[in-house]
């Protein structure tokens, strides 16, 4: 179930295919447990979301198993030519180890107070048992990815619904943790919901609670929320607008999947849920759209002073109408219609004038480098907002200005 946290706590066409489960804040640092929980892992939320935990409770439980449980067991598998292979060999091990000392708190006190200090907080102290719930599913995660990349061939019907009946009936911990693996790899996450809802013959929150199909609807709601993660970046040069247009999408696929096939009622907190996230995915979103009128006139008018196409702005201006072209395919889960359409007329605007005046000044100045670069650029940025046969008829154009110098 999802609940309330007690911490407060280069653009390219869209891929369909799904984002790295890896959460933003960890890429670049050294894998969780080697990387074998990445599927499970998301970046610290307002809510808990079943079958998912973040990279803080899992290093803080590895510290723990490090420092206080089994030392020279995490020992042998750090020290071993492949420790994703020596853990997953030592695992029986190290969760008898974990569990006596759960055992030992459950019965003392003073054993439970040292856990928790040993632990850092009582919030990773509650995630505990989560946490060894995942380490026990990590022979069975691959096979869930496989899954996974498996319903993306398979289909709608029978055989995927049997699929997901099969999967529900492990333990609801267990369940929720699988699900989570094989929803990362579905690269249309709209026909698990709607498997579910036939399944269970009922498409309401309350109905799909009640016949065992919740972590199917939570694994696509965490997804949709990890998500949220690339569009974190700092704005600026080097930002990765590829990553950050794909997570928009893979965002809008996972909501509009639990918002077009399930109802919600105000008891509920799935639609609370996805209200706070297209909230958020918005307030991230709006500046960036904000400077994209700014980027392709900077990036296309000639400058008063030397003249100069600076390939920085232009950059910034392709970037921008990626992603504003990526918003407005997912706007149907934002809350920046009014914007959105806003910035893509007035960008069609700008760049008709900005690409009408570049053409004159090459027809001035046909052996101007600088002109040509500029045009050029004004084609590019055309390809993106009005489609690849508006860049050919702009091409063809100024071919006919560039064959007549050659004349």
């Amino acid at each position: 179930m999802l609940q309330p946290k007690t911490q407060p706590g280069k653009a390219q066409a869209i891929a369909a295919s799904p984002i790295p489960s890896t959460p933003a804040g960890r890429r670049g640092k050294a894998p969780v447990l080697f990387g074998l929980l990445d599927c499970l892992l998301v970046d610290d939320a307002e809510f808990q979301f079943a079958g998912a935990l973040t990279g803080e409770e899992v290093e803080a439980v590895w510290r723990w198993l490090e420092r206080d449980v089994a030392p020279e067991l995490v020992g042998v598998v750090t020290a071993a030519e492949n420790p994703s292979v020596q853990f997953e060999r030592s695992l029986p091990a190290l969760l008898a180890a974990a569990n006596a000392e759960l055992g030992a708190a459950a019965i003392d006190p003073e054993a439970e107070r040292r856990l928790k200090i040993r632990l850092g907080s009582q919030d990773i102290r509650n995630r505990l048992p989560a946490v060894l719930d995942a380490l026990k599913c990590v022979p069975l995660l691959e096979k869930a990815r496989a899954f996974g990349r498996l319903i993306n061939t398979m289909a709608d019907g029978a055989p995927l619904a049997n699929a997901l009946k099969s999967m529900a009936k492990y333990d609801s911990g267990l369940g929720a943790m699988l699900m989570m693996a094989t929803v990362g790899e579905v690269a249309q996450p709209a026909r698990l919901v709607v498997a579910a809802a036939r399944s269970s013959a009922a498409s309401s929150e309350e109905g799909l609670v009640r016949a065992g199909f919740a972590p199917v609807v939570e694994a696509v709601l965490a997804h949709a929320y990890q998500a949220l993660g690339p569009m974190r970046q700092p704005a600026g040069t080097f930002a990765d607008v590829d990553l950050i247009c794909r997570a928009v999408e893979r965002f809008h696929r996972n909501i509009r999947a639990v918002r077009a096939n399930v109802g919600f009622d105000r008891r509920g907190r799935w639609g609370p849920m996805m209200a706070a996230m297209t909230r958020t995915a918005s307030g991230l979103l709006e500046p960036r759209l904000r400077e994209v009128i700014a980027d392709i006139n900077g990036a296309l008018r000639k400058p008063r002073e030397a003249d100069r196409l600076d390939q920085d702005s232009v950059l910034a201006a392709l970037n921008g109408l990626y992603l504003l072209a990526a918003v407005r395919s997912a706007r149907d889960s934002l809350a920046l219609n009014e914007l959105c359409e806003e910035t893509w007329n007035r960008s069609g605007q700008a760049l008709e004038m900005n690409v009408g005046r570049s053409m004159d000044a090459l027809r001035e100045a046909p052996a101007d480098p600088i002109a040509l670069a500029r045009v050029n650029a004004g084609i590019k940025m055309s390809e993106v907002r009005f489609g690849v046969e508006y860049g050919r008829i702009l091409a063809e154009a100024r071919d006919k200005i560039t064959r007549r110098k050659a004349g």
